[in-house]
């Protein structure tokens, strides 16, 4: 990540950036694999990845650009989403898991809250941004946005997953039955199409009509609903300012990057 930070900046030879767009993830079966780094391998790749590429471009971001992270509605309890919801975003407990006293004792669904809670990071991730972290001040000129596409069949999320499972998330992702999922299916299921292009218009400056739901809901998280992209209120956890400027704080330490006092 590093290296591909400094190549970018190379090519932008001083340049600003619009829009830096952070959207990959994966799930697993289990929490059991680490990173080169001996982290949790979901948290690693959905949060700490995002959030190291993120400090290191965040100095050549222009004044008016966009951050857009990819999140989910799996990480609101409220939701009553299939996976296993997240208890915390402790960013020391879920990159080191084995010592989390609430872990999940069945390794799928501690793969599951792994997901869950490293789609609440990204949510945070903007709360803190909005709330200044590493910049002097709060500034409105950095606009940071939480985006959850929904339910995506066809993406290349599942490729950790079992064999059958993901025969089956391809297979409802894709033609006549991946249409019909989404014509009968719940409101949360989307093409990857849809997803894709709510995710550029985001990055381009394009936003919902209307204004954001009563219970908490501001202009930082959008939710795609049968293709069409509306405000949304994040969970209760993903609105505590505490919990996002730790949340923070304790990424900076795992990753490395230098710590801006708030």
């Amino acid at each position: 990540m590093r290296v591909f930070a400094a190549q970018a900046l190379e090519f932008l030879g001083g340049a600003r950036l619009d829009a830096l767009v952070l959207n990959a993830g994966i799930i697993r079966p289990d929490a059991q694999g680490r990173s080169a780094d001996g982290f949790e391998t979901t948290f690693a790749v959905n949060h700490l990845a995002h959030f190291l590429l993120l400090r290191l471009l965040q100095p050549s971001l222009a004044p008016g650009g966009v951050v857009v992270l990819t999140s989910s509605g799996t990480h609101d309890p409220a939701l009553g989403a299939e996976l296993v919801p997240p208890r915390h975003a402790e960013a020391a407990l879920l990159a080191h898991p084995e010592f989390d006293p609430g872990l999940e004792r069945r390794p799928h669904r501690a793969g599951q809250q792994a997901y869950t809670a490293s789609k609440l990071c990204a949510v945070l991730t903007v709360r803190a941004l909005a709330l200044g972290a590493g910049s002097p001040a709060p500034s409105e000129e950095l606009r940071a946005l939480a985006f959850d596409p929904g339910q995506v069949f066809g993406t290349g999320l599942a490729g950790a997953l079992p064999l059958p499972r993901r025969i089956a998330w391809a297979l409802m992702g894709t033609g006549v039955l991946g249409e019909l999922l989404r014509r009968i299916g719940p409101s949360t299921m989307n093409s990857r199409e849809d997803a894709g292009r709510v995710l550029a218009g985001l990055a381009l400056g394009a936003r919902p009509p209307g204004r954001p739901p009563d219970g908490g809901g501001d202009r930082s998280y959008v939710a795609l609903r049968r293709g069409r992209a509306a405000w949304a209120a994040p969970s209760v956890l993903a609105r505590d300012d505490e919990a996002a400027l730790r949340l923070w704080r304790d990424s900076d330490r795992l990753v490395g990057t230098s710590p801006t006092a708030l």
